[in-house]
């Protein structure tokens, strides 16, 4: 299962990409990186990997962030990102990871490896720490115009997911609204809970209705859907939130000796609750819904953060992701497809 790495897309790139690249295959993945070669040689050269699974494959070209993603797809096709895709598409490559242009990284997804039949729109999944464990949220981003059947489409998905990565038999899904009446929300979340409240085909997850943003971290919810613009939002928020919390509980034990003394008692447990809130930790988003596991790292992602989307990689390919998201959407298609 070698897992193909844009060595040249992120910000970072390619000392983080490489510097995760060789943690990853110090765990046993197999990993080809991608890009200008000469450099990448160069660059190995400074690094103890005679011995691990790494191989390099020569691009010649590089997708700046700032570019339109359908022109950079079109113009370059020799890009490293490009390259990663078609290594997958020719089945040289099991999955791929890249911290490069997101949107290109959709095109890419979109027009090399094609979605998955039944899907409208593929869409970037994420995991929260909430209370007792972990929520997954899509869309992050990948699509800001969607149309019902396309949230009905993505419960589907990410139940899958919650399925596969937190093992839960059968998730509890939830559309994120302004309150938990059905009265509430757009026309969009609207129409998208009567299909899911009155699906056509039996579903594989448990559909809880409405949810309201504080009922993400409450534990109760598994799985929560919303439109690109308002995920990308949340997940922002979330993790300014985070951060300006962890600063806050810094100053706050800094304030007094008594304090000082109670931090050092907690400082396992503070080492671990920043754990959890590190999305570095978490690696890299998937893009579900695409042939193929492909995933989206932050652009300032770090060696750690590669290293994670890499393992992560590896574990969806061994459990099956895509096998299993061709299988429920295929099973689910009428709760969507008489209005689609």
């Amino acid at each position: 299962m070698r897992i193909a790495v844009d060595a040249m897309g992120g910000d970072h790139a390619p000392t983080a990409e490489l510097d995760g690249a060789v943690a990853a295959a110090r765990e046993g993945a197999e990993i080809v990186v991608v890009g200008d070669e000469a450099r990448l040689r160069e660059e190995l050269k400074h690094r103890e990997v005679a011995r691990l699974p790494i191989s390099v494959h020569h691009a010649s070209q590089v997708v700046a962030m700032g570019e339109h993603p359908s022109q950079a797809f079109k113009r370059k096709p020799d890009s490293s990102m490009r390259v990663c895709f078609d290594l997958v598409k020719r089945k040289q490559a099991a999955a791929l990871v890249s911290a490069g242009n997101s949107g290109a990284m959709l095109a890419c997804g979109l027009f090399v490896l094609g979605r998955i039949g039944g899907v409208d729109r593929p869409g970037i999944v994420t995991s929260f720490p909430v209370q007792g464990g972990q929520c997954v949220l899509l869309d992050m981003g990948a699509n800001v115009d969607l149309k019902p059947p396309n949230l009905a489409q993505f419960a589907v998905l990410g139940a899958v997911y919650a399925k596969t990565l937190h093992a839960k038999p059968r998730p509890r899904v939830g559309l994120l609204s302004n309150g938990a009446e059905a009265h509430k929300g757009t026309e969009l979340t609207r129409e998208a809970h009567k299909l899911l409240s009155r699906p056509r085909a039996p579903l594989d997850f448990e559909y809880v209705g409405y949810v309201e943003g504080r009922d993400i971290f409450s534990g109760r919810i598994d799985v929560v859907v919303t439109d690109g613009f308002t995920g990308n939002v949340l997940l922002k928020t979330a993790e300014g939130v985070a951060e300006a919390l962890a600063r806050m509980l810094r100053d706050a034990i800094s304030e007094s000796t008594l304090s000082k003394a109670g931090g050092l008692l907690l400082r396992r447990s503070f080492r671990e609750m920043k754990r959890k809130l590190d999305w570095a930790e978490y690696g890299g988003a998937p893009l579900l819904g695409v042939k193929g596991v492909a995933m989206i790292c932050h652009g300032a992602s770090p060696a750690r953060a590669i290293k994670h989307a890499i393992l992560s990689a590896r574990t969806f390919m061994s459990a099956g992701l895509l096998g299993g998201l061709e299988e429920a959407i295929g099973r689910q298609r009428p709760i969507w497809e008489a209005v689609a």
